[in-house]
C-alpha cells in the first residue's frame, strides 16, 4: 500500500502503549516520535498509554473480583480502540514486565483487534521482545502485524532534537506499519459489526 486509507467511516482508534516505566527511559522519546508519524495521517486518531503514568494498581484482582478503578479505567481505553502499537524495549531477551501485567489483566479488550510493533535496543533492536510479545498477543485472539519498527543500537539513532537521524529510512519504517495496521484495523472493525467474534 502507498496511500494512508481514505474511507467515510469514523478514523480508526489508535491506543499507542509506552511499554517501559523506567526512569530515564528512551521509550518517552521513541513514542514521542512515532506518535508524530501516525498524527500526519487522516485515517486514525492516536490515544497514546503510557504504563508510567498510568500506574496500575499493584493488586492483581483475582477470578471474578473486580478490578480496581485504574484498572478499570484503562481497560476502557482499550475497549475503544481499534488497533494498538506497542512500544517496547528489549530487558534480557523479552519485554518489561509492567507491559505484561498490564496485558494480562484484560482479555476481550484485545479480541480480533490488530497489534503492532516499535522496539528498541541494543544489537537486536529489540526484536526479540517483539517475538515473544506475537506469542502472547496471539494467545489472547489478537492479530500481530509483519512489519515493524525496530532501532538498534537505539542511543546512536537519534540526534539531540529527539528525531531519527536517518529519517527516511525511519519514516518509511512506520509508514509501512501504520497502513497494514490500519488495512487491518478497518477489515476487523467491520468484521465484529457484522458479526461479534466469540473465543
Amino acid at each position: 500500500m502507498t496511500q494512508d486509507l481514505e474511507s467515510p467511516a469514523a478514523p480508526l482508534r489508535l491506543v499507542l502503549i509506552v511499554g517501559s516505566t523506567r526512569t530515564g527511559r528512551f521509550g518517552a522519546g521513541v513514542t514521542r516520535w512515532f506518535a508524530s508519524q501516525a498524527a500526519g495521517r487522516t485515517d486514525v486518531e492516536i490515544d497514546v498509554v503510557d504504563l508510567a503514568e498510568v500506574r496500575l494498581e499493584q493488586e492483581f484482582p483475582a477470578p471474578g473480583q473486580a478490578p480496581g478503578p485504574r484498572t478499570t479505567a484503562l481497560g476502557s481505553r482499550l475497549d475503544r480502540a481499534d488497533a494498538f502499537v506497542v512500544v517496547t524495549p528489549e530487558y534480557n531477551h523479552s519485554f518489561p514486565a509492567p507491559l505484561k501485567d498490564a496485558v494480562d489483566r484484560f482479555r476481550a479488550e484485545w479480541r480480533a483487534k490488530p497489534v503492532g510493533f516499535v522496539s528498541y535496543g541494543g544489537m537486536s533492536g529489540g526484536l526479540r521482545a517483539v517475538e515473544q510479545l506475537r506469542l502472547v498477543f496471539a494467545e489472547l485472539h489478537a492479530t500481530t502485524v509483519r512489519d515493524g519498527v525496530s532501532f538498534h543500537n537505539v542511543w546512536e539513532c537519534f540526534d539531540v532534537d529527539g528525531g531519527p537521524k536517518d529519517p527516511t529510512g525511519a519514516e518509511a519504517a512506520a509508514k509501512k506499519l501504520l497502513d497494514q495496521l490500519a488495512w487491518w484495523a478497518s477489515a476487523l472493525r467491520e468484521a465484529r459489526a457484522r458479526r461479534p467474534y466469540e473465543a
